[in-house]
């Protein structure tokens, strides 16, 4: 599933693909996709944006006379493409077309539970970007930790995009391990103790949250294109690892960790 990383990733894609380019047209939708909307737009010329903000990309449609936001949100397999037409990608839900070149970028969601929303904005109960607003971000946790949401097991507290935005399966499993945090242990205790804000030789629980995804970035892979992962499977060190430990959490989730998991661990 794509992370705050893949989705910062695709909007420098989208960006970088778009660049200099005049789109034009309708916006059309496969015919199998029915439980997205339709996008109501049809302008000569117009130019496409993007940026990201945890597990949310926007696009921005942008003609003379107005301008348009897309959010999505990538579901299970979401990625954005960019090619010749005659060469779309089978899984392409939502096309956008040059104007000259007939190319088109694409919105491929193979598994299809991917979304969006035609003049939407960031979603309400998403918490601070993990990647770009890190700050605001850490205030946003440590501010709310009386909440039941960290009444969980560390673990799946990180899976909560109200304070979360950004975290996903593979970086919870990465940062857990690098900060020699047991994975069912509650949140609150794990969080409690960085309100003090003593400064320790290495990083704390949140700033890994932010550090790790940077990494991630710098290694500028894609794991939906080509077969070359090698740099970001170096990278990993826990999540899949068949020398770590796996368990289901209380959400059916698989978290990957080291040593003992933890009081909060599900019994049997």
């Amino acid at each position: 599933m794509p992370e705050g990383p893949e989705l910062h990733l695709a909007a420098i894609f989208v960006n970088k693909a778009c660049c200099g380019r005049i789109f034009s047209g309708k916006v059309l939708k496969s015919a199998v996709s029915t439980r997205n909307p339709e996008v109501d737009w049809d302008e000569k010329e117009y130019t496409i944006s993007a940026s990201a903000r945890g597990k949310e990309l926007k696009i921005t449609l942008t003609s003379k006379a107005k301008h348009l936001d897309v959010i999505l949100r990538f579901g299970m397999s979401g990625k954005f493409a960019f090619g010749s037409v005659d060469d779309m990608q089978k899984h392409s839900h939502l096309n956008f077309y040059t104007k000259t070149e007939e190319k088109v970028l694409s919105f491929v969601d193979y598994r299809r539970f991917g979304k969006w929303e035609p003049g939407g904005s960031w979603g309400s109960d998403r918490g601070p970007c993990v990647i770009t607003e890190y700050e605001a971000f850490r205030e946003n946790v440590l501010e709310n930790l009386e909440k039941s949401a960290f009444n969980r097991p560390i673990c799946e507290a990180m899976l909560n995009q109200s304070f979360f935005n950004g975290i996903g399966n593979y970086l919870r499993a990465e940062i857990l391990l690098r900060c020699h945090v047991a994975p069912f242990t509650c949140a609150r205790d794990v969080l409690e103790p960085l309100k003090s804000g003593v400064k320790n030789e290495t990083p704390d629980l949140l700033e890994l949250c932010n550090l790790l995804p940077h990494e991630v970035l710098k290694l500028r892979h894609d794991p939906e294109e080509g077969d070359d992962h090698s740099s970001f499977n170096d990278w990993l060190q826990c999540y899949y690892n068949p020398q770590m430990k796996s368990l289901a959490d209380h959400n059916n989730r698989t978290i990957w960790f080291q040593g003992h998991p933890g009081p909060m661990a599900p019994k049997g």
